[in-house]
């Protein structure tokens, strides 16, 4: 018997029951970005695997264990993105969108791919929408792009179960003097390391801070502190954000050990995180890399963004129960026609009710059935609504109203004033 085929694990089908609140998701973010000036850039998924190695770094955990990097036919390597800034980075600069000193505020949206092992908000595809500002340097722009998520949580009702984490990584000169002491710190005390940190002594220290072992985070207690090292334009852009943030309201909570998994990031570095999804706690995360553009054949060219994961995040949603009720329905109205004189007739008036009512979600029965077959149906769909179609209907222009949801009476009403009935019925629903 062969084998049965199913989707790669950690790469998941969003089923129709899904998408609606995906949809919601989605619309929301592209609304929100829409009313701040931002602009939609679409980038391929597939990259030459030399822009990640030069962007993210060699030595980090995503080049080195998780990149799905393969070679095509012409001997090229190339890879699943796994990120979309160092894509969006390498768009900017093919196409010239940040030459001149161009102000370009984008956003985009869709699929990475890393290679980790799947659980619960974390997979090997995963969903993503990024922002990104090139050529705005002060920290203005970084306090926008928190207050942006700040009011989109709000939106989305969900702003009491995310807290914002704040630090600064400084100067990539400043960060290098860091680093140093902080190396000659863990080395002397190396035997004391968890494996995976004594490997990241020599390739990327910074990484240490982040580490999950109840023990490093012990020793590291004494280390040396990132904010004692920091020179004075980092000190002042990160204070001058903590004032954007405190005027507009928005609590915060410093963390230096706030690192991020990138080598391309300076100064500003934030995380958005909850307690409610368990251990995948990240739902937002981003900040400056001033340094990114350049580091990729450009000219020094300011940059600042985040990414926020579309899993996570609606998934927060349903944990929260904060989905809108009408998302969960998809159908207002459901259309039973009984006989093909009654058919033809329902064809004509829907697309009426259509061009009367844009929003309205109105499913026609296709496939005949008896009047319980039709009512059934149209109680799966979800509709608030049946309109009824048959002979003795067709004979007097009218149709009758069933309401699905409640104890209401079954209406008829006259084919010209069904549209008005129809939109307010839906509007007291």
């Amino acid at each position: 018997m062969s084998k049965t085929l199913q989707a790669i694990r950690g790469m998941n089908d969003i089923l129709p029951e899904q998408t609606p609140l995906w949809r919601y998701f989605e619309d929301s973010v592209a609304r929100l970005l829409d009313g701040y000036g931002y602009r939609q850039i679409r980038m391929p998924i597939v990259e030459f695997t030399e822009l990640f190695k030069r962007s993210i770094g060699e030595v980090t955990d995503i080049v080195e264990k998780e990149m799905y990097t393969f070679e095509d036919r012409n001997g090229d390597s190339l890879t699943l993105r796994p990120e979309g800034t160092a894509a969006c980075v390498r768009a900017v600069l093919e196409h010239g969108l940040a030459g001149g000193g161009q102000t370009q505020k984008l956003w985009y949206i869709g699929p990475m791919f890393r290679h980790e092992r799947p659980q619960k908000g974390r997979y090997r595809q995963f969903h993503q929408i990024g922002v990104e500002v090139f050529n705005i340097d002060g920290p203005d722009i970084d306090a926008e792009l928190i207050v942006l998520t700040w009011r989109l949580w709000g939106l989305l009702g969900i702003r009491d179960a995310l807290s914002l984490e704040l630090n600064s990584l400084g100067t990539s000169a400043a960060r290098a003097v860091y680093r140093d002491a902080l190396v000659e710190y863990l080395t002397a005390r190396a035997d004391q390391l968890d494996e995976d940190s004594r490997r990241r002594l020599s390739s990327n220290p910074l990484r240490v801070l982040d580490s999950k072992v109840p023990e490093t985070q012990a020793l590291l207690a004494d280390a040396p502190k990132l904010a004692d090292y920091l020179d004075e334009e980092s000190r002042s852009h990160f204070e001058g954000l903590k004032a954007r943030l405190d005027a507009a309201g928005i609590p915060y909570v410093l963390n230096p050990k706030l690192v991020r998994g990138l080598d391309y990031y300076s100064k500003t570095v934030f995380e958005w995180v909850t307690d409610q999804l368990g251990a995948q706690g990240t739902v937002c995360a981003g900040g400056r890399y001033d340094g990114l553009v350049e580091q990729m054949g450009g000219k020094p060219t300011p940059g600042v963004g985040f990414a926020m994961g579309i899993e996570r995040l609606v998934l927060l949603l349903e944990t929260l129960d904060k989905v809108p009720a009408q998302i969960a329905r998809q159908v207002d109205v459901y259309l039973c026609a009984f006989g093909e004189p009654a058919e033809l007739a329902a064809l004509t008036l829907a697309e009426r009710l259509r061009d009367q009512l844009p929003g309205l979600r109105l499913q026609v029965n296709a496939g005949g059935g008896s009047f319980k077959s039709q009512l059934k149906k149209a109680d799966k769909s979800g509709a608030l609504y049946a309109l009824v179609l048959g002979e003795d209907e067709l004979a007097r222009q009218v149709v009758g109203c069933k309401p699905l949801r409640d104890q209401g009476d079954q209406q008829s009403i006259a084919w010209e004033a069904l549209a008005e009935r129809l939109a307010l019925c839906l509007e007291q629903a």
